[in-house]
């Protein structure tokens, strides 16, 4: 990066960078293709990862690994989880998840087959002082087949076929773990693997039958990622983790895979003053019976996932909402919903018709105070639900 890039660069850090590419030719000694990359890896990255952004010497690679790469809070989380003596990212990227990772190790190894992202980590790592990475330009299978062991490998699989589409299941995924499963449990002591929110668990635990931890990370009640640590020995009781990331605290919420499955609850005959919805990470790991026993809930109806009781639970894992009213869902109520209610925000659960629909139905414009849940309760009964957030 010439003075005068880094100077252009720094000049237009907060401008659109679609408008400065239409502008190229006015500034013929700017390496205009570096620059804009750079700028927008800076607008990106700004609020994903805080600390890079703080950095000026920070370089960004190509868009795609820009937004495949973790966000800081979610790195972190996964610093936690493990500490040793040696660590391997077998799928480097941009290298977030190995220069947070790498700091409850001695050494690091940052393994990668783009030669590019790995000048670039090269050049990152430096700039933030982690002398502990070294870089290793290969693929994760051609690495695996040195006599390299670790305490813990991490390994996070391109969720991409070869078209380009997206994939979900661990054996459509690059490289695919589910063959190499063996391979890096003969290698290590504990494999951590990064894998879509969208993940079909079940799938991926019957593929890989080593792992003992499922955890379901969301920031902010966004799912962002879910995370399976595997070691040796097949476990028959897995734990499932949820961490809910926030700003002011974290939800957590977890149990034994055994736990959910023995669960008795209630059903609700009729709705209480309080209402209460799971967190995502809660909602993904379909520990539904579960949530409700350990807070002394009654449910909605056994395939909503809503959950009700006089009694205030402050310290719920989730949304809670003081109910106002309740009604069916006939012309008359909508009529009325209408005439009371101008704006609210909408959510269905379980119901025969969508948002949109409901709006349309109703007349009721997004936004305000009030949330209306339409779900159907006990007896197959459609409710609406009109409340305020506690």
């Amino acid at each position: 990066m010439t003075a005068e890039t880094q100077q252009f660069i720094s000049e237009h850090a907060n401008d659109d960078v679609q408008k400065l590419a239409l502008q190229a030719n006015r500034f013929p000694q700017i390496d205009m293709s570096f620059a804009l990359r750079q700028i927008s890896g800076r607008q990106k990255i700004r609020n994903k990862v805080p600390l890079f952004y703080q950095n000026n010497d920070i370089l960004y690679p190509p868009q795609l690994s820009l937004e495949q790469a973790s966000s800081e809070l979610t790195a972190l989380y996964k610093s936690t989880l493990c500490e040793g003596e040696n660590f391997v990212d077998l799928t480097g990227g941009f290298g977030i998840d190995s220069y947070f990772m790498s700091r409850n190790f001695k050494q690091a190894i940052y393994v990668e087959r783009s030669s590019e992202l790995c000048d670039i980590a090269a050049l990152n790592f430096k700039t933030l002082f982690a002398n502990n990475i070294n870089i290793e330009n290969a693929a994760c299978e051609d690495f695996l087949s040195t006599d390299f062991v670790a305490d813990v490998f991490f390994i996070d699989p391109a969720r991409r076929n070869l078209s380009g589409n997206k994939v979900v299941f661990l054996s459509d995924c690059e490289p695919n773990v589910v063959e190499l499963s063996e391979k890096l449990m003969q290698k290590a002591d504990k494999v951590l693997v990064k894998t879509s929110p969208m993940l079909d668990i079940t799938s991926a635990l019957r593929d890989l039958p080593v792992t003992k931890e499922v955890h379901i990370v969301s920031v902010d009640n966004e799912c962002k990622e879910i995370l399976l640590v595997l070691s040796k020995g097949i476990s028959k009781n897995i734990k499932i983790k949820t961490i809910n990331i926030q700003k002011t605290h974290h939800q957590l919420f977890d149990y034994y895979q055994n736990e959910e499955n023995d669960a008795s609850i209630e059903y609700c005959t009729e709705i209480k003053r309080y209402l209460y919805e799971p967190n995502s990470s809660i909602m993904k790991s379909g520990a539904f019976k579960l949530i409700a026993k350990r807070f002394n809930l009654i449910k909605l109806h056994k395939n909503t996932h809503l959950y009700t009781s006089d009694e205030l639970i402050s310290d719920f894992p989730g949304r809670i909402f003081e109910i106002k009213t309740v009604s069916g869902s006939t012309k008359q109520d909508f009529k009325r919903l209408n005439l009371q209610i101008s704006k609210a925000n909408i959510a269905v659960r379980n119901y025969p018709i969508t948002v949109d629909e409901f709006r349309k139905k109703s007349g009721i414009r997004d936004g305000g105070d009030i949330y209306i849940f339409a779900c159907k309760i006990c007896d197959d009964f459609n409710a609406i639900i009109v409340c305020s957030k506690k």
